[in-house]
């Protein structure tokens, strides 16, 4: 059997790679992988997380070995802190938000989420010029809509196969609610933990939490690895520490809406909720991309602008930190395509050229397209959702979070009934306590935490 993000020999191309993005010295690194690519050990991580081929015991047992020279390589940042003191600490002053959330905007928000959501659900893993081809065969370029196989060419179809889970309940011809998908799961998760524990949440809590509702198949990369280690017994942080190559990946973003939802207006309130959740399994980067989001989130619900949303997620990054520089990007970028100074085009261009070799689902090149299509698109549903998925990058969460800060910016009433309708008031879960959530619902109970009566 084999178990993607989780084998030994796979792990270690891909702590290699952290590594290197952390920083550490080549000359501290090239021994190690000589003599890991001398006894047959693969130097390029599988995009699917797996090799093809299981490893012999030999190379295993080498696997472990190196692993364990690795981990201490794993050194402390001074512009990259973890613990929120020292985070709080490098930040510059939070904007203030006076009003409160409205149910519209929250209704938006959930809508706008699972919207963009379903939009990337049947190209991830395609990469951005299977993508347009994909789309410009169906008559959907530039994006306008959900996608679809109607008209597709085969051999368009054979060079860019569907993601297999995910197309057949997220094509337009067979939509019937919102698919279960992990990108839902995890705000639904957060809701219940928030209405359970509020501002008493522990990481702990989001640890136990996990073993109770979260099947081990069905979490990924940082998750994956930090589940092991929760099983193991291992300490937070330490969890998100031992053998896991993925503690800068997306996975921690994903799990910030609902901190931000609960914290309309309070910047600083809803990022240290976040951090609660991300340093479970995340460090550094990987951190802050929650603490990013649930920023973003929750000035969506309250701001008027994007510019004062992306603001007030400036004030919660280290601003040395490479996620500040990556957003800072984005941001710049958003800002030519909104001028006519670049096209949808050239702005993907540029933002693959900032990132080139960085695995599809780690945070810095996403964080850096969602800043770019809410900088670009604030107000506009279809185009930034749209340019979200285009990127190529890990679209369902891209075009989820998106839709999210979108939907919360400009309320459920002002999102085009052509992504709300085929939703029909409902997301599937494998969240315990039914099979189906109403999104009108989860809404409601969004509003009622963030006005402090769960």
């Amino acid at each position: 059997m084999r178990l993607t993000w989780a084998q030994p020999e796979d792990l270690v191309p891909a702590e290699f790679a952290a590594l290197r993005e952390q920083g550490v010295a080549e000359t501290q690194l090239t021994g190690v992988e000589r003599r890991w690519a001398g006894a047959g050990g693969s130097t390029v991580l599988a995009p699917s997380g797996a090799s093809a081929t299981p490893a012999p015991a030999e190379l295993r047992a080498l696997a472990r070995e190196v692993l364990a020279e690795l981990q201490l390589l794993q050194q402390p940042s001074g512009d990259e802190p973890d613990e929120w003191s020292a985070i709080e600490a490098l930040l510059p002053e939070a904007p203030v938000f006076p009003a409160a959330a409205t149910f519209d905007r929250v209704h938006g928000a959930w809508a706008g989420r699972a919207a963009g959501c379903l939009l990337g659900k049947p190209v991830e893993k395609i990469p951005r010029e299977g993508i347009e081809q994909i789309a410009r065969a169906t008559g959907n370029w530039p994006i306008r809509t959900y996608f679809t196989a109607r008209g597709l060419a085969e051999d368009i179809a054979q060079r860019w196969p569907w993601n297999r889970r995910s197309a057949p309940t997220s094509l337009v011809e067979n939509i019937d609610g919102m698919p279960e998908d992990d990108d839902l799961n995890f705000p639904i998760l957060a809701l219940d933990l928030l209405e359970q524990h509020g501002m008493d949440l522990t990481t702990d809590d989001v640890a136990q939490a996990w073993l109770a509702a979260l099947p081990a198949g069905r979490v990924f990369t940082a998750e994956r690895a930090a589940y092991r280690n929760i099983l193991d017994a291992r300490p937070v942080p330490e969890t998100a520490t031992h053998l896991n190559p993925f503690r800068e990946w997306i996975g921690a973003l994903i799990r910030a809406d609902v901190h931000g939802w609960a914290h309309p207006g309070d910047i600083r309130g809803a990022a240290k909720s976040a951090w609660i959740d991300a340093r479970l399994s995340h460090t550094r980067n990987g951190i802050y991309g929650e603490t990013w989001v649930a920023a973003l989130c929750a000035a969506s619900l309250v701001a008027a602008t994007p510019d004062e949303v992306l603001d007030a997620g400036d004030a919660v990054v280290p601003p040395a930190s490479r996620l500040a520089a990556a957003v800072r990007r984005g941001r710049e970028i958003g800002r030519e395509l909104a001028s006519g100074a670049a096209t949808t085009a050239t702005a993907l261009d540029d933002l693959h050229a900032e990132f080139p070799g960085m695995h599809w689902v780690h945070t810095l090149n996403n964080a850096a397209l969602i800043a770019c299509a809410v900088q670009a698109y604030g107000t506009r549903f279809t185009a930034a959702i749209a340019l979200a998925v285009a990127g190529g990058w890990d679209t369902d969460s891209v075009g989820a979070t998106v839709g999210s800060i979108v939907g919360g910016l400009i309320g459920a009433d002002a999102i085009d009934a052509a992504w709300t309708t085929p939703l029909r008031d409902s997301i599937a879960t494998s969240m315990p306590g039914g099979a189906e959530r109403s999104i009108r619902g989860l809404a409601e109970r969004t509003l009622r935490l963030s006005e402090g009566s769960p």
